[in-house]
Formats: structure tokens, sequence, C-alpha cells
């Protein structure tokens, strides 16, 4: 008997890295990282649980950028580079450590693991990790969503509805351009919700997206199921809410589970622990640290020297840690007395998964196949199906919230990052002039790619990656590059557009820099209004 169901959300995303006017570029290894640890291996868990017919239903939700990026074939071949260098520092590693077994044996684990990741990318996947995501889509088991274009923080673009409209319709428009097909669902960037976003969401025939969990404990009227079903916000469009027990399981430094003692430890890594000329051919300068990925100590207990991973009792553990996710969701599934069987709804970020915790992917795989056994008494579910079996839920509207620090916008607005929103929201009404302008005229093509340019650099200065960096003190500098260089782009396209002077070789270069959405047409865009 089913007591309850469980969507577990993954979303996938990172900011957009593109210079092909450079040989290699460090921030790259953010995707390259993230293909290594968390992409590939969650691509494996999916074809493990189709091989052994596992009857799992999960979702993932794929930003725009990362799309992007996945389908880029300079990127491609850019992370092929990447592996081949990792499997050559991986092989001097073999070596050097041949008298120590312990870590001889780690090392032969990490040469084995970048040499599967390589042939899995090459060989079984052709390069193409969203086709291969797509197959599980297709197969009925893996439901795709997507989010704003650029990740853009919603509550802060809200001064323009064009601005919010635009992120949605283009994020919108580039998962149909990769999957052929429309998302039901929809990420909110950061989960920021304001009231009057549902509105637009309709339009855009989005049928449900997430909200943290004080968006629908504090809704109005007070839903009657808390965060365990979802609101019709009053116009066929459901909120759904993060269920903050199954979030604490996994994100929380104190109590989560990827700070066990038997798990590997993200921050010990060769590349600031072993000499630099040693590491000098396999990063990109020969003289700036960087993760490298091949990482030989375990968390360990506090104040005691890092211990030696040992990749078996790191899996023994992930398995447990899995028995006790179900075992705590089926006490709160049992615990709760309402109408209706709950959903609980516990959404992550995908790059947790194998990235920041590397035994993420199989402690997945094992709450997987552990819910879809027939006397779990959970029933493994996307948002879109449970809509389907429960079409009727509570009405009412959420309120403004966000999953960042203190639940609302601080994070993305604050003493670090202000100075952003003012340039942005300028940039936007002049945009929506010129538009206005030019709308009735016959424009040349020349005319139509710098609009579409302008509009292009708008949306990449508008992600929420941006104030996000600028506050958590990270990567400090390429955040404030980004954002001036997308602006300066942008104001070029406009005045010379207003001044009827376009370069086509200069625009020709932006469109190359920035090939994302490289079928954007700003007439289907803009003036959308009812």
């Amino acid at each position: 008997m089913t007591k309850g169901f469980l969507s577990i959300v993954l979303h996938a995303h990172l900011p957009y890295v593109h210079h092909p006017e450079h040989d290699s570029f460090f921030e790259e290894n953010w995707l390259f990282e993230a293909i290594t640890e968390c992409y590939l291996p969650l691509l494996g868990v999916l074809d493990r649980l189709q091989e052994d017919n596992v009857n799992y239903r999960l979702t993932l939700s794929l930003s725009p950028p990362l799309m992007s990026m996945l389908s880029d074939p300079l990127l491609q071949r850019r992370y092929l580079k990447h592996l081949q260098r990792l499997l050559e520092l991986a092989e001097k590693e073999c070596g050097r450590s041949q008298d120590q077994p312990e870590l001889h044996a780690l090392a032969q684990f990490y040469h084995d693991f970048f040499a599967h990741a390589l042939d899995n990318y090459q060989h079984r996947y052709q390069c193409n990790l969203l086709n291969a995501f797509k197959k599980h889509y297709v197969a009925g088991r893996l439901e795709l969503i997507t989010t704003a274009a650029t990740h853009g923080f919603l509550p802060l673009l809200k001064l323009s509805e064009t601005a919010v409209r635009n992120q949605i319709a283009i994020g919108i428009a580039a998962f149909v351009k990769h999957f052929d097909t429309a998302p039901s669902g929809f990420w909110l960037p950061e989960c920021g919700y304001y009231p009057g976003l549902e509105n637009l969401l309709a339009e855009a025939g989005i049928a449900y997206f997430f909200v943290e969990s004080h968006g629908l404990l504090d809704a109005t009227p007070h839903p009657t199921a808390g965060v365990y079903a979802p609101l019709n916000c009053g116009n066929g469009v459901a909120a759904f809410a993060r269920d903050p027990e199954a979030s604490q399981q996994v994100w929380s430094s104190e109590v989560g589970y990827p700070g066990d003692v038997d798990y590997r430890e993200y921050y010990s890594d060769i590349g600031f622990e072993l000499d630099i000329d040693y590491l000098a051919p396999y990063i990109l300068d020969g003289k700036t640290r960087i993760n490298t990925g091949i990482k030989y100590h375990r968390v360990t207990g506090k104040d005691q020297p890092k211990a030696l991973y040992q990749p078996k009792a790191a899996l023994d553990k992930a398995q447990q840690h899995a028995q006790d996710f179900i075992f705590k969701r089926q006490q709160q599934m049992a615990a709760l007395k309402l109408a209706q069987a709950p959903i609980i709804v516990a959404p992550y970020d995908a790059e947790l998964f194998g990235h920041w915790w590397f035994e993420g992917p199989q402690w997945l795989e094992a709450v997987l196949r552990i819910a879809s056994a027939p006397d779990s008494g959970i029933q493994l579910s996307s948002c879109g199906d449970y809509l389907k079996q429960h079409p009727n839920p509570q009405i009412g509207l959420p309120a403004a919230s966000t999953w960042g620090e203190q639940g609302y916008s601080s994070y993305w607005i604050n003493d670090s990052n202000d100075w952003i929103y003012p340039l942005l929201h300028k940039a936007e009404v002049e945009l929506e002039k010129l538009v206005a302008d030019l709308r009735s005229l016959s424009l040349e093509p020349l005319q139509i790619r710098a609009i579409n340019q302008a509009l292009r650099s708008l949306l990449l200065a508008q992600a929420s990656d941006w104030p996000f960096i600028l506050k958590s003190g990270t990567s400090i500098e390429y955040a404030q590059k980004s954002i001036t260089e997308h602006l300066a782009r942008f104001n070029y396209c406009y005045d010379s557009i207003r001044k009827n002077r376009i370069n086509e070789r200069y625009l020709t270069a932006l469109e190359i820099m920035d090939n994302i959405f490289p079928d954007l047409n700003f007439r289907d865009y803009f003036y959308l209004k009812k």
C-alpha cells in the first residue's frame, strides 16, 4: 500500500562560460569537473537502473546555459583534452606511489575512474550528454524540466515584466530546441518566487514550479497539508514546496550525510598538495594551483589528521545512508494524518551529487532502488505525475520566498552586488524602447542580428550567478568582469543600432563568443503582454 509519494528533483545549472578567444580558460573547469564527477556518474546511475528494469522516477532540471555548454563542439573538444590530461596525471601518480600500497591503490582507482569517464563520454555517449539524458526521458523514467534563460533571479528583475517574460520564454524555447517537447515543470532560479509570477508561468504553458518551504507555509490561505501537497495558484499552475526534513539530511553541514567521516574529503586535492613543478604540465598556466580531482583523503573526524580515503567503506556507508533516508521518509509519511497520501518533494543542486559529495550518485542509486521495491510503501513520482493523480489541489497563493540565506533576496542584493541592478534595469528600459521604436520598420538582417545580440548580452548579464559569486567571495574578479563585459556588449549593440553604424566584423565576433541562443529572434519575445 502506498503511504506517500517521493519526488526527488535535481537542478543542474552552471554559469555560461565560453571563451573561444583563449586557448584555455580557468573557469571552464567548472563545467569539466561537473561532467566528470556529476553528470557522467548520474548517467551511469540511470543506465544501470534501466538495465535492471528498476521502476524509478526522477526529475532533472537542465538550465539553458548548461545545455548550451554541453552541446558546444569547442567545449566538447576541450573536455576530451581535459580528461586526457587527467589520465596522464593519474598514470604519473601510479608511478610515484609504487612503494606506498594504499596510496598506489587510490592512484589506480582514479586512473580507472578517469579512463571510464573518457570511454563513456567519447564512445558510449558520443560526447553528447543531452542525447543520453533524452534517451531516459523518452523511456519514461526521467522527467526533464528547465529554468529561466540565463538563471536570472526573477524577483529582482520584476521591475520589467518583459525581462521576466523573456527569461521564462527563452528558457523554454532552448529546452524545446534540445528535447523536441515543452517542459511541464519549471525551476525558478534560486527558488525565487514573488506573487504574480505564476501568471507569467501560466502564459508560458507551465503546469508546476517549486518554492522554498515557507513559500507554502506562509501562503494565503494557509495550506491544510502544509508542504506535503501542492497549491493551485488560482490559475491552474501548481506550486510544490521543498520538504525541510529530507533536505536537512542531505544538505546540513551539521547532520547531513556528506559530512560523514568515511566520505571523500572535497578540499584535499593533490593540486594544492604536491610540488608545483610536478603538476605544471597538468594545470592551465603551469603555475596556478587548481583542483585536479585526485583526492586521497576522507573527511575523518574533527581535529584529527586526515586519513586515507577507502572507496569500499565509503560505498558501504552510502548504502547505509540510503536505507536511513528511505526509513525516515517512511516514518515521516506514517506520522502525517492527511486526507490523501502526502508528497515529499526533495530538491537538490545536481552538482552536489558526485562533485561536492563524491559518493552522492551511489547514494541516489540506492535510494531509487530501495524506494522502487514493491513493499517500500513509497511511490517515486514526478510532480507532474502527482498532479495527474490528484488534479484538484487546494487553491492558494504562495508567499514571496527563495531558498537563499534567510529565505528571501538578501544573498542576491546586498552591499557586495547592489550596484548591478540599476545597470540591468537601465539596459532593459533602453532595449524595450529600442524595440518599440523599430518594431514597425523593415529592418536589415544586420540590424536584426544586432538587436538579437543586445538581448543576448542583457540576458547573460542578468544571470543570478554573478551576484551570488560576489556575495560568496569566490571568483569575484571573473564575476565582475562577466557582468561589465556583457553590459558593455549590450551598450555597443544598442549604440550601433541607434547610430546605424554596425560593425559586422565585431558583431560576428560577439556572436561567436556568446553563441548561446543562436536562433534567438527578439520579435518572438517582446510585447507578449495580454
